[in-house]
């Protein structure tokens, strides 16, 4: 699949439907794969119906396999297309008449083409015989026909190394019956050593302790876990261990011993330095501790990485084939071994690597090279990578999609009342002489919000939120809803956004530009001067917001005594019923919990060098915004739970186990002597507000950054899945809860809207949105889109907060610039440490000799030939530089204390 995606192979190629259905069955994911690239406008491959062309139809003899039957209809296939070829040019004088080539690595399939001269080849035959193979020829997955072609390669021994799974069926009926547990494997981000598993059935996730008990686990996985018996369950070690030391001598050429894979130096004093810190540790910390038996569904994907220079042989020439180590990007993948014939041209290279498969006798994961992204630290290769690392789908909308895009382009315009041939005012109110503004963060382009708020005679006020009328451009089952719903959502970096709908709309059509006539989808509410709801309303409208304001400028405007307009009156109204509508949420158990944001400052909007970073600054404006958009997202849930009780888009905020905080709790106890209540949100949002320290004004917030990571993901659901009790939002104690505010940039949102106008009765609802199936696919893709984005602005702020820093010790002359961070975890040889200004969590390692006490949360060591002590919550003085990490070739920021 890798090979047929790669823009270097362009060869005419025809799919027949036989090939296109034996895919279907095998892998839904490659089946996609394969039917967008039939839509790719730099391939030519044509799909043939051959099971429908009188010629070529057939049907499955007795006692054959459907393999068999397969393979018989694909020669079928081929041997008629080659006769059609001919037949097609009869008497034509052409010298080299084209020719139908059977592409297949199936040994007998190929043998009884060639038997009845079908003109065939397998895969890597065609390849050799193309100019400059060799980066096609690394694409290619490992087969066992690859080796048998490739006698370069040392013969491998077949001693175990891991335990071999259990087969499917036997992992299945072990999870019915409880005797075995399914869930997905997590690596730790400490020690590559350990993983756990989250089940159902225990509190505390299932802990796996060493390669074997991991046994050839790669993050992600769905696997089924075997568990120990309460007297042999551990609890994580607090130690950091890197794999880099531990495998820095293994040569890829050779094959890998047999015997205890855990039986290495480092594993062996990785196994005695952890028992003795687990003895130091409560035995309430202890979890459930197993081992994987069965793998049930592998999350392999293509990874970033680079060619590990130790590596590479001096001996082998440039263009032999090398066994090498790919080092992946993320550190809680293993190394993958791979075969290549440019391992000297793709030093310094970013790369795409794609897993093939993991043995019992190899001790790493076997792949492929898919291809170059560019040299490492480059600005493009760096970005393609992060995208591609998050799995951000960024490639340009293809033709289908842009012929959704209105015939008139920019030029597009509502309609006037009087000449509407395509009905576009039917059933709309029209809003546009409402003073309506937005509120949005500089340079905002994809305005999908406005609002407003006048007095009513009867005393009381009327407020409305104007949504962007997305669902009126982007109609059910078109290309356009199809590319829209597969990525998700819009994608933010630093220096650029990754849009889940074409910029025409998004920027433009949809976005609520001021001063222009805009379609929208309104939520009005008739509400006392206290912010209780008398009654809402939803309608399409048409609008014509009056000013598009920042948060600073509408901030500005509304402290200002001398403005007494009617756009500045309704800004002070609206943040009159927000200042009620947050009080009367807090009261009700709300959480005002805390993540770490900052701003980075680019040189220009034209370049993407950044200059500095600053901690973002919050205004009672975003908090105004904030609070109508809760209010029109829990409106919206309401209405469309009502009339589509088991199909309504809905999301929802779990309660987290109460061991999530067990930590927090301790350390809380032992270092502050504070009690955190987590009986409920209301009492957890109580005991947050005590978290004070007189001395120390950045605690509170500290402990809200640490509380949040206690949290369990919020997530977009199907109202007739799950059941009714489980539909709130803990985190803004709302019994229900939908997203409905961004539709430009969330696709659940489109759905909303879609739901919400079949309950007013403006448009009928498409057939799939009455399907329980179908959106809990959808919503499935959403919530992978929305947590793959959101590590993907994360890692891109990380790596933009790298460069500034560079910038700002280049500005002072070399000198490394110096931060407060406050110390988040304690661990035998480091600590982990967060620098609130830079929005930035680091792990400072020690030399030498420690003394770690787990119970205090302390450890000691020599800093500037001094002993000191240093515990969860005490202030540090970090010097911070920006390094190249060697694992992952990336640059990190890395550092040290310099004070206490």
């Amino acid at each position: 699949m890798d090979l047929l995606e790669s823009p270097s192979f362009k060869p005419p190629i025809i799919l027949l439907q036989t090939v296109l259905e034996e895919v279907r069955h095998r892998s839904i994911p490659l089946h996609s794969r394969l039917k967008a690239l039939l839509k790719h406008e730099d391939k030519c491959i044509w799909l043939f119906y051959n099971e429908f062309n009188a010629d070529t139809a057939f049907f499955r003899q007795e006692s054959e396999s459907p393999n068999d039957r397969n393979d018989r209809g694909i020669r079928l296939a081929a041997e008629w297309y080659n006769t059609h070829v001919i037949n097609t040019f009869p008497g034509s004088k052409m010298t080299n008449k084209p020719i139908v080539l059977l592409l297949t690595n199936d040994r007998l399939n190929k043998a009884k083409a060639q038997s009845s001269k079908i003109p065939s080849s397998s895969v890597r035959e065609y390849l050799m015989g193309m100019k400059e193979p060799n980066s096609l020829l690394d694409i290619l997955t490992l087969s066992s026909d690859d080796t048998e072609e490739d006698q370069s390669r040392p013969p491998v021994k077949n001693a175990l190394i891991y335990p071999s799974y259990l087969p499917t069926t036997a992992c299945l009926a072990g999870v019915k019956s409880g005797h075995l547990h399914q869930g997905h494997f997590n690596a730790s981000p400490y020690n590559y050593l350990e993983g756990i598993v989250t089940v159902p059935a225990f509190k505390k996730p299932i802990l796996l302790i060493g390669r074997e008990n991991m046994n050839r686990s790669v993050q992600g996985d769905v696997v089924v876990v075997e568990v120990f018996p309460e007297s042999e369950w551990k609890s994580p070690t607090e130690e950091v261990v890197d794999q880099d030391n531990e495998s820095k001598n293994d040569d890829p050429e050779q094959p890998d011993d047999g015997g205890n894979i855990d039986s290495t130096s480092d594993s062996k004093h990785y196994t005695k330095t952890s028992t003795s810190i687990r003895s130091l540790q409560p035995s309430s910390d202890r979890q459930p501790t197993g081992k994987v038996v069965g793998v049930i569904r592998r999350s392999w994907r293509a990874y970033v990485c680079h060619i590990d220079r130790t590596s590479l042989s001096s001996t082998a020439s440039s263009l032999s084939t090398q066994t090498v180590f790919a080092s992946p990007l993320s550190r809680s993948i293993p190394r993958i071994r791979l075969r290549t014939r440019q391992a000297p041209q793709l030093m310094g290279q970013k790369i795409l690597v794609t897993i093939d498969r993991w043995d019992e006798t190899s001790k790493y994961p076997e792949g492929h090279f898919v291809r170059a992204l560019g040299g490492v630290g480059e600005e493009d290769a760096e970005r393609e990578s992060l995208l591609l690392e998050y799995e951000v789908p960024f490639r340009p909308f293809g033709r289908a999609v842009r012929d959704c895009l209105p015939a008139e382009g920019e030029n597009w315009i509502v309609p006037s009342k009087d000449n509407d041939p395509r009905g576009v005012w039917k059933g709309r109110d029209d809003l546009r002489e409402l003073i309506v503004c937005s509120i949005d963060p500089p340079n905002c382009q994809d305005i999908d919000d406005a609002l407003h708020a006048r007095k009513l005679p009867n005393g009381n006020i009327e407020a409305g939120v104007h949504i962007a009328d997305v669902s009126h451009f982007v109609a059910a089952n078109t290309a356009m809803d199809v590319e829209a719903a597969s990525r998700g959502t819009t994608v933010y970096l630093v220096d650029k956004r990754i849009d889940m709908l074409p910029s025409l709309l998004g920027t433009n059509l949809c976005s609520l530009r001021p001063n222009v006539e805009r379609l929208a989808f309104s939520a009005i509410w008739e509400m006392t001067a206290e912010a209780e709801v008398i009654n809402v309303r939803f309608t399409k409208s048409v609008i014509t917001s009056k000013a598009a304001f920042t948060y600073e400028e509408a901030q500005i405007r509304k402290d200002d005594p001398r403005r007494t307009d009617t756009l500045t009156e309704s800004i002070r109204l609206l943040n009159s019923l927000a200042r009620q509508l947050k009080a009367a949420r807090m009261a009700a158990g709300a959480l005002n919990l805390a993540s770490p944001e900052v701003k980075i400052h680019l040189q220009s909007a034209e370049s993407s060098d950044p200059i500095d970073v600053e901690q973002k600054e919050l205004r009672e404006t975003n908090s105004l915004v904030e609070e109508f958009m809760l209010l029109a997202n829990i409106s919206v849930a309401r209405k469309i739970q009502e009339t589509f009780p088991q199909s309504a888009v809905l999301r929802r905020h779990l309660p987290p186990p109460k061991t999530n905080f067990e930590k927090l709790q301790d350390v809380l106890l032992k270092r502050r002597n504070i009690v955190l209540d987590v009986s409920s949100s209301g009492a957890l949002a109580s005991s947050l507000d005590k978290c004070v320290d007189s001395k120390e004004p950045a605690f509170n917030t500290l402990v809200r950054i640490m509380a949040t990571r206690c949290m369990l993901s919020a997530e977009y659901f199907c109202s007739g899945s799950v059941a009714r009790d489980t539909f709130g939002h803990y985190g803004l104690a709302s019994p229900i809860y939908t997203h409905f505010t961004s539709p430009i940039r969330r696709y659940a949102d489109i759905l909303a809207h879609r739901q919400l106008a079949a309950t007013i009765n403006f448009a009928p609802l498409h057939a799939t949105l009455h399907s329980k199936g179908h959106i809990e696919a959808v919503l499935d893709n959403i919530n992978r889109r929305h947590r793959m984005a959101q590590m993907a602005s994360r890692a891109s702020v990380e790596f933009y907060v790298g460069l500034a820093l560079k910038d700002r010790e280049k500005k002072n002359g070399g000198l490394l610039p110096q931060e407060d961070a406050f110390v988040i975890r304690t661990l035998k040889n480091g600590i982990s440490v967060f620098v609130s200004a830079l929005g930035l969590e680091g792990l400072i390692m020690f030399d030498g000799e420690t003394v770690f006490d787990p119970e205090a949360y302390s450890i000691t060591t020599n800093l500037n030939g001094k002993q000191v002590t240093i515990a969860v919550f005490d202030r540090v003085r970090v010097e911070i530089s920006v390094t190249k990490d060697l694992s992952t070739q990336r640059d990190k920021v890395k550092m040290v204390i310099v004070g206490v």
